[in-house]
């Protein structure tokens, strides 16, 4: 080939893949959840992926790959071809799981390419029906008086409710008995049938049982009381005593790393299209999530704050020294 050919092919690769990139998305989008369906991520997904489908004109087809705390399916995203057409919607399990995998096959954030944070979901430390405590001063007394015969449930290591109970093992300077589960269903039959003690979850998951008056609920773990009705009275762990308790389970999506400049762009556009939607918002805040509308929602923002919450979790796991293979 001649040197002028060469020119002249290389020339109409590149316009072919200017086209290309102007043109996406041309055929259906992957949103991977690392999570079950029905679960509290794999909900939030789906109502995004409605939300995405009118900015973006293509549907979004939600794939669920389950397995490993969420490993598994966040491994599946970083391995994807960097095209924009795989992305992953993860929690917070994205920054925890360096700490909590001793032998995990992707990086955080070097992996993936963060496009947004989404929303940020409070948790409720709920109890029992036949526990004593009927408020978080006669809860924390008990707590203190029984020590670990006090049973914590959790939807698994790795899970919102996991990591929830042990910063709230931390707070309170106490080691309590952590029960895991395969999931937050089993956890919560459990934890109504009085199997089991204390459950901190998320409110998306709380909100139907402690309307059904089937626990007992002693705090909200934001720094702001929640606004529906089951929970407008409850107050938080900070103004019950834990000062600055937040602990709140987010959301982001993300791309794998090497996906195009101008393909991040369209699609972090995309997502602020999506969070603007009054629909996903009716939807997340019925859920008693927050969307999220700050600096967040830009993509090197998003980075930072995942690196901050990554060390931030990496301290609280290794003082529980609690890991998996």
């Amino acid at each position: 080939m001649t040197h002028s050919v060469r020119i002249i092919v290389g020339l109409a690769l590149a316009g072919a893949a200017s086209v290309a990139l102007a043109e996406f998305p041309d055929k259906p989008i992957t949103l991977v959840v690392p999570f079950a369906a029905g679960g509290p991520t794999d909900k939030i997904a789906r109502d995004l992926a409605e939300a995405l489908r009118k900015p973006l004109g293509q549907t979004i087809i939600v794939d669920n790959a389950i397995g490993a705390g969420g490993t598994i399916g966040s491994a599946k995203v970083a391995r994807a071809t960097p095209d924009g057409y795989t992305l992953l919607v993860n929690h917070i399990g994205m920054a925890t799981a360096p700490a909590l995998y001793r032998k995990l096959s992707y990086k955080v954030p070097e992996d993936f390419e963060p496009l947004g944070l989404i929303n940020e979901a409070p948790s409720v430390v709920i109890g029992k029906p036949a526990l004593a405590a009927s408020n978080f001063a006669e809860l924390q007394q008990w707590i203190t008086a029984n020590g670990k015969s006090v049973n914590m449930a959790n939807a698994g290591l790795g899970s919102a409710s996991h990591l929830c109970g042990l910063m709230f093992q931390n707070a309170l300077k106490t080691t309590m008995t952590t029960v895991p589960y395969k999931g937050t269903a089993p956890a919560m039959t459990d934890l109504i049938g009085g199997q089991v003690d204390l459950m901190c979850e998320q409110a998306v998951n709380a909100v139907p049982q402690i309307e059904g008056k089937k626990v007992k609920t002693y705090g909200v773990t934001s720094l702001q009381r929640l606004p529906l009705p089951s929970l407008k009275d409850t107050p938080t762990l900070s103004e019950s005593g834990l000062k600055d308790f937040n602990v709140q389970v987010w959301h982001g999506l993300y791309a794998p790393k090497g996906t195009p400049t101008p393909v991040l762009a369209k699609l972090n556009n995309a997502l602020r299209a999506a969070l603007k939607d009054p629909e996903l918002i009716k939807r997340q805040e019925a859920l008693g999530l927050t969307v999220v509308t700050d600096e967040r929602l830009e993509p090197a923002n998003h980075r930072k704050f995942v690196e901050a919450e990554k060390n931030r979790w990496a301290k609280v796991i290794k003082d529980a020294g609690e890991y998996a293979d």
